[in-house]
């Protein structure tokens, strides 16, 4: 909820707790700003003809009056935390955008000020044999298979922190998400591809973590961490169009 939006529904909550009803015995009411019981009598201020006017207190139903007021007083102070918690919500999310470069990439905080994740470089690695089966067939019907791989065994970006935060912001409406990587030798696996035959597609299959996201604001920018702490070991940041092999990896490791 916007600021402003937040502001006038605050006015009108306040408006309405204004008003209370000082119910009379045959049934009706007069709606009243306030109400004082005064010996034989009830004085109060009338919102409809916004005066002060008096009534018999024996034709008045106090209790009801002020059983309903008591309830409705719980209801706005509970409605008026509500409002007040979602405007601090909306002022600590605009500090925190704040913090975070508009600039394409990914972020995490650190004694908060924003530090980027190193953009990784990575590499096809194609299967030979495939590739000469598929050059061979007259027909393409053995699919082609390689992995997506990034240099160094270990990521140089470590964190600690197992439910670490990061924030992303996009260069355009694509999919992202927390992969694990899987180290081999020199390089850690990003994800296997499938080249489908004929059709020519990529299937890409990345080990995704389940993520919560929040959306920070309209233009792109993300806040991400993982649903579950996660295990030790290497994992990325990645970005990428599915079946189109675009994918841009942030790696990082947790220990």
């Amino acid at each position: 909820m916007c600021k402003a939006s937040i502001a006038l529904v605050l006015l009108v909550f306040t408006a309405w707790a204004a008003n209370i009803k000082l119910y009379l015995k045959d049934g009706g009411y007069h709606l009243v700003r306030e109400y004082q019981v005064q010996t034989d009598r009830v004085h109060f201020y009338s919102v409809e003809r916004d005066e002060w006017e008096d009534i018999p207190l024996d034709m008045v139903d106090i209790k009801r009056t002020e059983s309903e007021a008591a309830a409705r007083k719980a209801t706005i102070e509970h409605d008026t935390k509500v409002l007040d918690d979602e405007a601090a919500l909306e002022r600590s999310m605009q500090k925190e955008i704040l913090k975070i470069p508009q600039d394409p990439g990914v972020y995490w905080l650190q004694d908060d000020k924003a530090k980027p994740l190193k953009l990784a470089e990575g590499t096809v690695h194609s299967d030979k044999k495939r590739e000469v089966l598929k050059a061979l067939s007259p027909v393409p019907v053995i699919s082609g298979k390689a992995v997506l791989e990034i240099p160094g065994a270990h990521s140089q970006s470590v964190f600690t922190n197992p439910e670490q935060e990061f924030y992303i912001q996009l260069s355009e409406t694509q999919r992202f998400g927390i992969c694990k990587l899987t180290p081999k030798g020199t390089v850690r696996i990003v994800e296997n591809l499938t080249y489908v035959p004929v059709t020519k597609e990529v299937e890409e299959e990345p080990v995704i973590v389940d993520i919560f996201r929040q959306q920070m604001t309209k233009d792109g920018l993300y806040k991400i961490w993982p649903k579950e702490k996660i295990a030790p070991g290497e994992y990325a940041v990645i970005e990428y169009t599915a079946g189109k092999l675009n994918i841009q990896v942030w790696d990082f490791a947790v220990k």
